[in-house]
């Protein structure tokens, strides 16, 4: 005699083993009765085996049974044995049969084996193929199919959509018939855009921001950067983002923005202090969304030994379809400035500088390259040189005159853009002709090539030192650099065309303009360690030359620490920098580069 004590089956349908343990614990109260008279007497268990596996050795079955041979059988435990087994997830049935012995009852575990896998086939996956989905796949073609090991499977596929930004996709359904597998996977797609709560800014301005059409498929990396990128336009005090499915269709998701506006015209005063420009003040007026068409406009004046006045208009967002594009007008006068040659000051004298310009330009249709061209009119005297040394060298003033160039500036920008932090390299190139018409007096040509590269250093440190809670992959370190070859058709430019190195944003620890000339050669280098979220710290080195006959074995170098803190103005920035001859301390706001 036999009895059944429980068993274990499953259905087409991976879902079911919810239902299949439900009956069988209803099978397991009908057995009471027998088991119990059964096990009226301590029976001890004479044998325990398995019937029925085929590909899944009984070894490994009954690695996971408590009952053993020796042992008084117990209902309970014989009970969790069969769970135990069919949790395995290899069976899509399993029972305990108890059978008589001369010296005690024999345990045989009676199993089904799921189906060997025939077949694994993805639908509605868009995003990887199916080939790249099969490598987070442990089930493969040819063994027995194990309902455990597959969702865990089902996991690995959902967390690599996850990890990737696709956070709504899922697995939707999942369907076993002997060997077949086919996996459901819905991928949402967006929907409509619905923008709501601008009252000035015009509703274009911000959509252009948010790249996502209808039909896209729904990415949270992307969407947070775009955001970020609307958010930071300074047009708002808040933007907040909502969700919704239409009726019946659970593949698509509308994204609702709503917007809270803040005045974007300002009034700014500022005054400051240089060792060579001595104490300067000033006032402009600006509006960075102008009319609520993302137009920018300043005009201002400052005041001091170098007094500039300025006015400003520019559209500066641009795309394969829109046009940047900016005009203006500055006016500047510097008294007693230092005119440098070759890094010795020769003398000082009185400068004006009336400047005109309009500017228009697009991305490509790959939008990583973009052009800008810029038309300038730029008229320059001299006057009052005084307090020269013995012997010094004018070849300054006789550059005196109407300037008229076309500029044109090609641009690479492969940046991660989802990052919070620069990551990746920008390749500028840019000419400049100066032509004689239309007023102009000079004829030459610039040209000149620069590269900036960004790279997080984080990965490289760890297990050297602990990055861990100062360091994340949020603020991490970073290594930039910065490289700037530039020539040009002439011999000797202008002195207002000239490259010119020294000073905050060339070489830290000389003077404004103490080399210059128709060639330059300059490489800065920055490796920036966080200290908090709003402070860190930098340590650089630069160096280069700018002359018209280039030596470039004759390189001018310094190096020196710095902070970056930011604040509601944006990014402070304290250099102090040791030269070939003195030191130098530098306070502005924004990075070099």
């Amino acid at each position: 005699m036999s009895c059944t004590l429980l068993r274990g089956s499953a259905g087409g349908r991976l879902g079911s083993v919810w239902s299949f343990l439900a009956g069988a614990l209803a099978m397991v109260l009908l057995c009471l009765p027998v088991a119990a008279e059964a096990g009226a007497e301590a029976v001890p268990v004479a044998r325990v085996s398995v019937s029925g596996n085929s590909q899944v050795t009984s070894n490994y079955i009954l690695g996971v049974v408590s009952t053993k041979v020796g042992q008084t059988l117990d209902r309970d435990v014989l009970q969790k044995d069969i769970e135990a087994i069919y949790n395995q997830g290899f069976f899509s049935f399993v029972d305990a049969d108890l059978t008589p012995e001369q010296d005690g009852v024999a345990v045989t575990f009676s199993v089904r084996e799921n189906p060997i896998v025939e077949s694994i086939v993805f639908e509605g996956n868009t995003v990887y193929t199916s080939e790249q989905l099969m490598k987070e796949v442990f089930s493969q073609v040819g063994t027995v199919f194990n309902r455990v090991f597959f969702r865990n499977d089902l996991d690995r596929i959902q967390n690599r959509y996850h990890t990737d930004g696709y956070v709504m996709v899922r697995v939707s359904d999942v369907q076993v018939q002997g060997g077949d597998i086919r996996v459901k996977i819905l991928e949402p797609r967006v929907g409509n855009v619905i923008i709501q709560g601008n009252t000035r800014t015009k509703t274009q301005v911000i959509r252009r921001e948010i790249k996502l059409k209808e039909g896209d498929l729904f990415n949270v990396t992307r969407f947070r950067y775009q955001l970020g990128k609307l958010q930071g336009l300074g047009y708002f005090e808040d933007v907040n983002v909502a969700f919704d499915s239409p009726d019946n269709q659970d593949d698509v998701v509308d994204l609702i923005l709503t917007v809270k506006e803040k005045r974007t015209a300002s009034v700014g005063v500022n005054l400051a202090y240089g060792s060579e420009s001595g104490l300067s003040g000033g006032l402009t007026y600006g509006d960075t969304n102008l009319f609520g068409k993302g137009l920018n406009f300043e005009i201002g004046f400052d005041e001091g030994d170098e007094a500039s006045y300025w006015l400003s208009l520019s559209s500066p967002y641009m795309d394969s379809e829109t046009w940047a594009w900016r005009v203006g007008a500055r006016y500047r006068t510097y008294d007693d400035r230092y005119y440098y040659r070759q890094g010795e000051r020769q003398f000082e004298f009185d400068e004006k500088n009336t400047q005109f310009y309009a500017g228009i330009g697009k991305k490509f249709k790959n939008e990583d390259w973009s052009w800008f061209a810029t038309l300038r009119h730029e008229d320059t005297s001299y006057d009052d040189v005084h307090n020269t040394i013995p012997g010094y060298i004018d070849d300054l003033t006789m550059w005196e005159g109407t300037n008229q160039t076309v500029e044109l500036q090609f641009t690479l920008d492969k940046r991660d853009p989802y990052l919070p932090y620069p990551k990746g390299l920008v390749w500028e190139t840019t000419l400049e002709k100066a032509f004689e018409g239309l007023g102009g007096e000079f004829d030459y040509m610039k040209y000149w090539t620069q590269l900036r590269w960004y790279t997080p250093l984080n990965k490289l440190v760890e297990g050297v030192v602990d990055v861990e809670g100062t360091w994340t992959d949020e603020n991490p370190i970073i290594l930039a650099a910065r490289l700037r070859v530039g020539s040009a058709t002439n011999d000797e430019l202008p002195a207002f065309a000239r490259y010119s190195l020294g000073g905050m944003n060339t070489l830290r620890g000389y003077s404004s303009r103490s080399f210059e000339g128709s060639n330059v050669l300059l490489g800065n280098f920055e490796l920036r360690l966080p200290v908090h979220d709003n402070f860190t710290l930098v340590g650089f080195f630069d160096v280069g030359n700018a002359s018209n006959s280039m030596d470039w074995g004759d390189l001018h170098d310094n190096y020196g620490v710095g902070v970056r803190v930011k604040t509601p103005f944006g990014n402070l920035r304290v250099d102090y920098a040791h030269g070939e001859d003195e030191n130098k301390t530098y306070f502005g706001f924004g990075d070099m580069f």
